[in-house]
């Protein structure tokens, strides 16, 4: 890996305040912030009027349902998936999850993302488009315990994890993906915490998305999806939780106690009308709340700097507080709390010194970026996908002056308008 060095940036540092520094990366790791005017580096980069963060972190994707984007919008949810997307993603083949992961992977990048945390299907193929494109990937194979493969799986998670936990230089960390409790019963759930304790394995599930998901479990069981989560014993291990949008106090403080991260993802939730997530009230609890887009069919887009735009406006709206979720906490959910949901809080989500160099640059010469009092706060409510320059991902750069550096866009553009027209066009004509 060549020695890298950022001249003069504005650099977001571990305490949340911007300085001018420079930045010395070697061997993948942020090696020192500050005055390295003469430090010997392989490339150099100007960083006059950049501003340097922590590349953001997605808590929660359906990275190939890209293919998906722009089909069957404004829908509730079950009726969305029962009805649209389950019967398209019948139609998947593997090539098909690699190249629409590829292009949410081109949308992250150029976005500022980093890592992101998908659930889906041929995971094989996810985790080839990861090692392959550079990008970090915490990944789980979706898990369905009312599907006729429930069983195959569990099997398919097993094997996942044993073949790509801690590869592509550690870039690719595995989870378990039991998709929610409307599709995984309890005794289904009890096979996947079986797992679980023999992979050591964390686990990433849907929990409490909207008000029917829950009346239809506390019918069922008795239980919120929560408290269900408890009994079955998924809490016992390290859970990372998406959207948890309709949740109680005794949920929270269940969440509270077995430590239960989340990830919140507004634009979908909007999207889907699913509802307002108390995100004010989780955090007030101390419970870790990351960022995530969903899939790109149910938000249309990968974009990180939006979510944190979305979060701190719904969330002020809802409340009637402009102080509810300031700009510092929404970048700070998109970065350093993105990396606690994922447990790799000692290697991203922050430019300090020993960590590995995720690093995004913006461009600041922009007129949405004029006056700068307030960086953080025009990250948050000025800034757009555009302005992001340069991204490095482990001491590699991916995109230089908004050029990507290895992956063909036009290939990867024109095999998702194919597949995704094709997709789309059978799961109609068998509708």
């Amino acid at each position: 890996m060549s020695r890298i060095l950022i001249k003069q940036a504005e650099v977001l540092d571990s305490q949340g305040l911007i300085c001018p520094a420079d930045i010395a990366i070697d061997q993948g790791k942020i090696v020192g912030i500050g005055n390295y005017e003469f430090w010997s580096a392989n490339k150099v980069i100007d960083g006059k009027d950049k501003l340097a963060i922590p590349g953001f972190i997605n808590t929660h994707t359906h990275a190939a349902m890209t293919l998906f984007r722009s089909y069957a919008d404004d829908m509730l949810l079950m009726d969305w998936l029962e009805n649209k997307i389950w019967p398209a993603e019948d139609k998947l083949t593997p090539a098909d999850v690699y190249w629409g992961t590829m292009l949410a992977i081109v949308e992250m990048i150029q976005s500022g993302t980093t890592t992101f945390s998908d659930m889906y299907f041929h995971m094989d193929e996810v985790a080839r488009a990861v090692e392959e494109s550079g990008i970090r990937g915490v990944l789980a194979r979706g898990m369905a315990g009312v599907a006729p493969n429930g069983e195959q799986a569990l099997k398919d998670s097993e094997d996942f994890f044993n073949n790509w936990n801690h590869k592509a230089s550690g870039r690719i960390t595995v989870m378990l993906g039991p998709h929610a409790p409307y599709t995984c019963p309890p005794a289904y759930l009890k096979k996947v915490v079986a797992l679980a304790d023999k992979l050591n394995a964390p686990i990433h599930i849907h929990l409490s998305e909207t008000q029917g998901e829950v009346a239809d479990c506390l019918k069922e069981y008795g239980l919120s999806p929560i408290a269900l989560m408890e009994q079955v014993g998924i809490l016992d291990h390290p859970v990372l939780a998406a959207h948890c949008v309709h949740v109680s106090d005794a949920d929270i403080a269940l969440m509270k106690a077995h430590s239960v991260k989340v990830a919140h993802n507004p634009g979908s939730n909007m999207k889907l009308a699913s509802g307002i997530a108390p995100v004010p009230k989780l955090l007030e609890q101390g419970i870790v709340v990351g960022l995530g887009t969903d899939g790109t069919a149910s938000n249309n887009n990968l974009d990180m700097i939006e979510e944190m735009r979305l979060a701190a406006l719904l969330h002020k709206t809802s409340s009637l507080d402009p102080l509810v979720i300031p700009a510092k906490q929404a970048v700070n959910m998109a970065t350093e709390q993105g990396a606690k949901c994922l447990g790799l809080e000692k290697v991203i989500g922050t430019l300090k010194e020993g960590y590995e160099a995720d690093v995004v640059l913006l461009d600041m010469h922009k007129p949405n970026w004029y006056p700068r009092h307030d960086r953080l706060s025009l990250l948050t409510y000025a800034a757009s996908a555009g302005d992001v320059d340069t991204v490095i991902v482990q001491g590699k750069i991916l995109m230089y002056k908004r050029q990507m550096t290895h992956l063909d866009v036009e290939r990867i553009l024109f095999e998702n308008q194919v597949r995704g027209l094709r997709l789309v066009q059978n799961s109609e004509k068998n509708s």
